[in-house]
């Protein structure tokens, strides 16, 4: 499908309420939720939504700085109630694009004359291609926090239709992937807009793959099941800013558009209390859009610029020695990795030494424990979950997602704050302890 492009459209806050209002509905929950669980294979984490009509249940990549909702429309899409959008609607100038395009190969679904283009693309591929913006039911449970209550439905709800190809290197059984960025026709934007409820959302990763974590629109309680009853874990949180990137990061943008990933301020990195010495100036993001910290849900594992991750895994080896932990050859993908002959066990994982992550704000600091920072490979030994990435990457500090599982963390679009708990083990439960029994029938 070829694209043109007309002059920019400005939007107006009349156009904003017009577009949203495509999105509503009439029953109005507080809050959704959607189940998330952990690909053994890719270390990708899946959610799965309802779409079309008649409803298909479908499995998608959960990417949480992703632009928007994107699903494979050349293999069998079928509904009856797939919309196009058109060029210069509403709906278009709220995804900001300009781009416009005919198809001479249908009409089908991605396929149809006079329509909005974007530009989905694959993270982990770094591929991107266009794409044709359209609308269609979506269906997700409701909840009260406790557990999920009955569906909820978005008669017309914005994503992209993508070609097969884009699929590649996605895990095996999905169809496309769920973008939870900033965007404003991203996922957790869209359902604030159809329901009226705060733009904020909940993720909490599974550790492992065979059962499932969860995933929060709106606001609390979010109540998991262990020791401590009645368990709202978002009583834990602190909060730190999140600080917007003025480049984007995507495959594919246009010039002057943001990002529409999640970066924090890391002020410091300390392991066992103590500083690692880090040039400051990666930690800022610059006018080009590089340095700084951000979070991801793309890499498995959390990335350092090389001279931070010689400085943190120089202090990290120090500090294990200290305890008398010894290093042993490293077991790729990792470099460091230690004999865990002298390593005990604790409510938070293997005992090793702390890191903390000092953020920006008052009390921001984020604790690492051994169960998310150390990574077992085998019976006899323990990697440091955190690789090189590179000289002059894009990002300096990659969180990636074997740090942020069973961790809550709260991404509070409208007070551009997020909220983390650090790990859940301490408090006895898990990121897989939300009740997933259904009070629909209550």
């Amino acid at each position: 499908m070829a694209y043109a492009n007309p002059p920019l459209l400005f939007l107006t806050s009349l156009l904003l309420t017009i577009s949203i209002g495509y999105c509503q509905t009439s029953f109005r929950p507080d809050a959704l939720v959607l189940p998330v669980r952990k690909d053994a294979s890719t270390l990708q984490y899946v959610t799965m939504i309802n779409q079309r009509t008649p409803l298909v249940p479908l499995n998608l990549v959960l990417h949480l700085g992703g632009q928007f909702l994107w699903v494979d429309c050349d293999n069998n899409y079928m509904s009856s109630s797939y919309r196009p959008v058109r060029c210069r609607s509403a709906q278009c100038s709220l995804a900001r694009s300009t781009a416009c395009g005919d198809c001479f190969n249908g009409p089908r679904p991605g396929c149809n004359n006079n329509t909005c283009g974007v530009n989905p693309d694959n993270p982990f591929t770094r591929t991107a291609t266009g794409g044709e913006l359209a609308e269609d039911v979506v269906s997700v449970r409701s909840t009260d926090g406790v557990n999920p209550g009955q569906l909820a439905t978005v008669p017309r709800f914005l994503f992209s239709c993508a070609p097969t190809f884009l699929l590649t290197g996605l895990a095996r059984g999905t169809t496309g992937l769920a973008g939870l960025g900033r965007a404003r026709i991203g996922v957790p934007s869209l359902f604030s807009a159809a329901f009226s409820f705060r733009r904020k959302f909940a993720v909490c990763l599974p550790s492992a793959t065979a059962s499932n974590g969860v995933v929060f629109f709106g606001d609390g309680p979010y109540r998991l099941l262990g020791g401590i009853p009645n368990f709202d874990a978002g009583a834990l949180l602190i909060y730190t800013p999140l600080i917007i990137n003025p480049v984007s990061t995507a495959s594919a943008s246009s010039q002057g558009e943001p990002s529409t990933e999640y970066f924090i301020r890391v002020n410091s990195v300390r392991i066992n209390n103590n500083a690692v010495p880090i040039n400051g100036t990666l930690l800022t993001i610059d006018a080009e859009g590089n340095g700084g910290t951000k979070i991801s849900t793309v890499n498995p594992y959390t990335l350092l610029e090389t001279s931070i991750y010689r400085a943190f895994t120089a202090a990290y080896i120090r500090e294990a020695a200290g305890r008398n932990i010894s290093r042993v050859a490293g077991v790729a993908p990792f470099d460091v990795c230690f004999s865990s002959e002298n390593v005990g066990s604790t409510r938070v994982g293997p005992a090793v030494p702390y890191i903390d992550l000092v953020l920006q704000g008052q009390n921001a600091i984020w604790t690492i424990t051994g169960s998310n920072s150390m990574v077992s490979v085998n019976d006899d030994v323990l990697c440091l979950g955190f690789l090189d990435g590179g000289v002059n990457p894009r990002t300096a500090i990659v969180i990636g997602g074997y740090q942020l599982q069973d961790n809550l963390l709260q991404f509070d679009l409208a007070a551009n704050r997020l909220g983390f708990s650090a790990t859940l083990l301490g408090r006895q439960t898990t990121c897989a302890n939300f009740n997933f029994t259904s009070n629909a029938s209550r």
